[in-house]
């Protein structure tokens, strides 16, 4: 396992005044839920934004550019990070950073998966209470599967060791003509589990299966949203309200990369825009306060941190914050997207 460098500490020290209080406190009395609630009901977010948190770490004989695509759950006391690491000798690879608090970011021990040989990234980690184990999705890929690329799942018994994850093999998630889609999302329900994707062209799909036949047995996909969407569509059970949650991340708003908002009551239900516009967004660069040192001039691909961790994906709609990839413009300019310097902070909100 790898400990982050001094650079690290330095930088993650800077973050104590931002996140420490908000991650500390005890929970909101019950006027603050309740505005907190109705703000969120109403479409209205505001964000104060983490300095950096956690970067790519490079190790003798690999050079690695971004640690992207965050996947977060809390167990034994520990947060549990995995995320894409794009990287000059393996170009995805998901890794898994462990640490007991976000102020202590630079502490974390880290270390790549192992249960894949080629091209694996965009992960989601769950424990699936019917078969009482950890689930991995991810986008991968293998000249040993038909098709070769494709959803993907792996599980543990045990979330906290990386060695222990069984080798990935394919979800069998039907394509949408030949498109495969990417970013896939699992979330269930009562009866069923739901697979979410985008394809990159304003839409997000669906399909199901029972939980009986979890992870397999498909349906055919149904279009879910479609608009000006892009991709890392997420999508969460809002404890206590009967209601769900999906972010998603558009282009060409405030910042070149920020998230939208949407409602259901169910999830294969019609989803109402929430914070859907340019203007009226879940996350942009347009009401998130960025710390003295603006280190991103995009929200990208981010994950809400979860009440529980089980299959249900809950949130508290009184207390949302969300890890996030970013950099800033100048750092990516005349890069190819693979070398683009993505870090990870944290958006809490501002009342």
């Amino acid at each position: 396992m790898e400990t982050q460098p001094l650079t690290w500490t330095v930088a993650c020290g800077l973050a104590l005044a931002v996140v420490a209080g908000c991650l500390a406190q005890d929970a909101p009395d019950a006027s603050a839920r309740q505005a907190a609630i109705s703000d969120l009901l109403a479409g209205r977010f505001a964000w104060q934004m983490s300095p950096p948190l956690l970067g790519p770490v490079s190790t003798e004989g690999d050079t690695r550019y971004s640690v992207k695509d965050p996947s977060v759950v809390f167990d034994g006391q520990r947060w549990h990070v995995f995320c894409t690491v794009r990287g000059k000798e393996r170009s995805h690879r998901i890794e898994h950073i462990a640490f007991a608090d976000w102020e202590h970011t630079a502490q974390a021990t880290r270390q790549m998966l192992t249960m894949h040989g080629g091209f694996f990234c965009a992960p989601q980690v769950f424990y699936f209470t019917p078969h009482r184990k950890w689930y991995l999705i991810c986008q991968a890929s293998s000249p040993d599967w038909s098709p070769e690329y494709g959803a993907a799942f792996a599980t543990t018994d045990d979330v906290a060791n990386p060695g222990s994850w069984s080798a990935l093999q394919p979800l069998g998630a039907r394509p949408v003509g030949d498109n495969a889609g990417l970013d896939f999302w699992v979330i269930c329900d009562d009866t069923k589990a739901h697979l979410f994707f985008t394809t990159l062209d304003g839409h997000m799909w669906r399909e199901e299966t029972t939980l009986t036949d979890f992870p397999h047995g498909w349906s055919e996909p149904v279009v879910a949203i479609e608009g000006d969407v892009f991709e890392a569509s997420h999508t969460y059970r809002l404890r206590g309200l009967d209601q769900y949650l999906t972010l998603i991340e558009a282009q060409g708003g405030h910042g070149w990369r920020y998230y939208k908002a949407y409602l259901a009551d169910r999830l294969d239900a019609e989803w109402r825009p929430l914070a859907a516009s340019r203007d009226q967004a879940f996350a942009s660069m347009l009401n998130v306060q960025a710390p003295a040192e603006r280190w991103t001039e995009c929200i990208s691909h981010g994950e809400l941190l979860r009440t529980g961790s089980d299959e249900r994906l809950e949130v508290d709609p009184a207390k949302l914050r969300f890890v996030f990839q970013g950099a800033l413009d100048r750092d990516r300019e005349g890069k190819p997207y693979g070398e683009i310097p993505w870090r990870l902070g944290l958006l809490e909100p501002v009342r």
